[in-house]
């Protein structure tokens, strides 16, 4: 590999880094919201509001059944808005942040529903409201699971900005279409699978060390 290409290679890694990473913390401080919406919501919730788990519900469901590749293209005019352009690192951010919320949404709302029933009605016969309930029983019990949850979805965006390369948005994925792909260099092609799964590896390595250790305090 030329100096050239490596230069290329390292700052291809470290954009799909940071499409990653933001886009991650953006669906965590999104979705995790949503998915407590949803289980406070549902019949026989805390806060149970059937209207409004349907509504809710529909939106997630309808955001999560568009593939990516469609929504990379329908959210153009809006990225552009948001970040002032439609391709590169920044602009990849704005579709893979909405695609990555209603889907840990609803990862985080299966984690929330299994928390023991027992456990919030013993904190609603000691006078705590929903907010306590969700602060104090909701969230700590379902912290392992909501973890885990973040780790496969960080997993699911490596792959999803991968696909963003397809139209401009570097990264790996970018490096592997342009150099690997339309100019028949293999070893560009293998050397990206290569980190991509390195990358999965050690995201789902240390999402699995941190479950354990949750695990053991609850």
């Amino acid at each position: 590999m030329s100096p050239m290409m490596y230069s290329l290679f390292v700052r291809a890694f470290w954009e799909t880094v940071i499409m990653t990473v933001a886009s991650g913390v953006i669906s965590l401080i999104a979705g995790l919201p949503l998915g407590l919406l949803l289980v406070a919501t549902a019949k026989g919730g805390i806060a149970e509001n059937l209207w409004v788990n349907r509504v809710v519900g529909a939106i997630v469901n309808g955001f999560r059944s568009v593939p990516f590749i469609i929504l990379l293209v329908a959210l153009i005019p809006l990225t552009r808005l948001i970040v002032g352009t439609s391709i590169g690192t920044w602009a990849a951010i704005v579709p893979l942040a909405i695609a990555a919320t209603p889907y840990y949404a609803r990862i985080a709302e299966v984690s929330l529903r299994e928390v023991d029933r027992g456990l919030i009605e013993a904190v609603r016969a000691m006078g705590g409201n929903r907010w306590t309930i969700m602060r104090e029983v909701l969230l700590p019990e379902a912290l392992p699971g909501i973890v885990a949850g973040f780790t496969v979805t960080l997993v699911t965006l490596i792959g999803a900005s991968a696909m963003a390369g397809a139209i401009g948005a570097g990264g790996l994925g970018d490096l592997a279409i342009r150099y690997g792909y339309q100019r028949f260099e293999t070893a560009i092609m293998v050397a990206v699978v290569a980190v991509l799964i390195l990358l999965v590896c050690l995201i789902q390595w240390l999402g699995d060390v941190l479950v354990a250790r949750l695990d053991k305090r609850i």
